[in-house]
């Protein structure tokens, strides 16, 4: 079950981090990933890993938030890769602040990278999907997309818009073959997760982990390997009834506050 033989497979923002886990996943089930980040060098970092344990994959720089970099990127990978079954709109970027905190670089920032860059990326796949009879595209939301969070004003309205867009697409495509999901994680332990407690609790990292896990109702926050084990269900073929769905992967944030 859960094969991904034969299949091709584009992960953003995949040179760490939930889209990392991603990647080494579908490479181990047998896809060929081909490895989007802001830079070659974190994505051959993910690479390095897909090919050591004997999968497929190359490293790919990509800015997604720019639309004519982006086609251009899609376009190379279809000169390598006859189709293009899966794309997993991954990248993204944070935010915490209110709405008197968050700046207007901070609001446009946020819509280029995490709205923005999942319209050019599904775009130039949709595209391609089409000719082909179909594919799969699965987007990163968050809870946040579903419930009121403090000081994620910006980052929030990226995620509703996700949200949106998935259920948009799902219906424009259906009965082209293309089925669009979208995954929505609690907090994940995440080298975001240590960067930003390094930064802003210093001393105090492991006392704030500890603070920030327990916010959950389950007691901890999720892995990254957790996150790719409910994107490989969605993007496999044992997924085919499922579309424009939104799935909660949050232990118990939403339901059981």
């Amino acid at each position: 079950m859960f094969s991904l033989s034969h299949k091709t497979a584009v992960v953003t923002g995949a040179g760490s981090g939930i889209g990392q886990a991603i990647a080494l996943l579908f490479a181990r089930q047998g896809a060929h990933v081909e490895v989007l980040d802001l830079t070659v060098e974190a994505a051959q970092v993910t690479v390095d890993q897909i090919i050591e344990a004997g999968g497929s994959a190359r490293a790919v720089a990509c800015d997604v938030s720019d639309h004519v970099g982006v086609k251009k990127v899609f376009e190379e990978i279809s000169i390598r890769r006859p189709r293009l079954d899966i794309l997993v709109n991954n990248a993204g970027i944070a935010h915490i602040g209110s709405v008197l905190t968050t700046t207007e670089g901070d609001m446009d920032r946020l819509y280029q990278v995490n709205i923005k860059g999942v319209y050019n990326c599904a775009q130039a796949a949709v595209e391609r999907m089409l000719p082909q009879g179909g594919g799969v595209i699965l987007n990163m939301c968050s809870i946040a997309a579903q419930m009121g969070l403090a000081d994620r004003f910006a980052y929030s309205m990226t995620k509703g818009a996700v949200l949106m867009m998935t259920y948009s697409m799902a219906k424009d495509f259906i009965k082209q073959g293309i089925r669009c999901n979208c995954i929505n994680p609690a907090r994940v332990h995440t080298p975001f997760v240590d960067g930003y407690l390094a930064k802003t609790y210093p001393g105090q990292e492991a006392e704030m982990f500890q603070k920030l896990s327990e916010a959950q109702p389950i007691g901890r926050m999720a892995s990254p390997d957790e996150i790719a084990a409910l994107a490989l269900y969605l993007c496999s073929d044992e997924a085919g009834f499922i579309t424009g769905s939104a799935y909660p992967i949050d232990g118990g944030a939403v339901n059981l506050r």
